[in-house]
């Protein structure tokens, strides 16, 4: 078996922009696993805010031994963008031996499509409302939000798209008295759901004021071992598979989350098709979905996801899995 990593990056389509920066271009790693006769392949963002970068990400799976099996990675890597390409690789490869879909060989039903979030990425707000004007015919809207001047920002988005159901994500950049603040005006704008309002480490005031609208961890969660930390705080959990580390633990917290009541989202980070390609199959059935990585670049894989009114698609088997 041979593994190999290598750095891509993806033109976006206009800056992308949250409370924590902005970005003009999507950088990822992809992995591939070969066993001589079949090869499969998995990508992940790696994510500063959780202190990993391309170099520091690649050197963790240089490490892995060969040959690897899904089971012993679960334990040879922590939760994280590491362990996703290699997990998500790994399921890759076994399917093409098996000449199999990766949910035939989990035991899931056949996928179907989903709806997706549009992301309306941090900016002012004459031109937040231009950006959901263009995107009104979407069903579902996510907005970056994050700083202490976001009334004016959620007004103009919901001026320039009345009808779409809207959810925002302010990315840990709120106080608990800017969320009290906040809350009633978003139940009166029609807003779904909130990400993230407070910190991770810092949420625990989320269990003692109102939550008048569901509230979804995002950076507070990672795998099965967050959830019990976050009872009482939080309605939903948001699931992408650079923080749990792949799709084996993603299928795990998800299915270990409905058993305690969350509810689920599913997630992911500014990449390709081929990251979210295994997500489409965590996303099943979930309350919210928010996989439009593609749809934000100017560039794809060769075999892109299917979007369209219906959501995103499953991956062919050209693509993944």
């Amino acid at each position: 078996m041979e593994l190999t990593v290598t750095q891509d990056v993806f033109r976006l389509a206009q800056v992308f922009t949250i409370s924590r920066g902005s970005r003009t271009k999507a950088q990822v790693l992809t992995v591939r696993v070969s066993d001589g006769a079949a090869q499969g392949w998995g990508e992940c963002v790696p994510y500063a805010r959780y202190d990993e970068t391309l170099d520091s990400v690649t050197a963790q799976i240089e490490t892995l031994p060969m040959p690897l099996t899904r089971a012993a990675l679960q334990s040879l890597l922590p939760a994280g963008a590491a362990r996703n390409a290699v997990d998500c690789a790994l399921w890759d490869l076994e399917a093409k031996r098996a000449g199999k879909r990766v949910w035939d060989l989990a035991g899931l039903p056949a996928p179907r499509p989903e709806v997706t979030a549009y992301t309306l990425s941090l900016d002012t707000p004459e031109n937040m409302q231009a950006a959901a004007a263009q995107n009104a015919h979407r069903p579902l809207l996510k907005i970056k939000l994050g700083t202490p001047d976001d009334m004016a920002r959620l007004e103009a988005v919901r001026a320039g798209a009345p009808r779409a159901r809207i959810i925002v994500d302010a990315n840990e950049g709120w106080s608990a008295e800017v969320y009290s603040d906040l809350a009633p005006h978003l139940v009166r704008l029609g807003v779904e759901l909130v990400e993230q309002p407070l910190p991770a480490g810092a949420d625990d005031m989320l269990a003692e004021i109102a939550r008048p609208l569901p509230v979804c961890a995002d950076e507070s969660c990672h795998d099965r071992a967050s959830l019990p930390a976050l009872k009482g705080k939080y309605d939903l959990v948001n699931i992408k598979l650079d923080k749990t580390g792949g799709l084996t633990e993603a299928l795990a917290l998800r299915d270990a989350a409905r058993a305690q009541g969350f509810g689920v989202m599913v997630g992911c980070m500014v990449g390709s098709s081929l990251a979210m390609a295994p997500a489409t199959l965590v996303a099943q059935g979930a309350a919210f979905t928010d996989l439009d990585g593609p749809l934000l670049l100017a560039e794809d894989r060769s075999e892109p996801l299917t979007f369209d009114a219906a959501g995103v698609h499953p991956p062919d088997a050209a693509l993944w899995g």
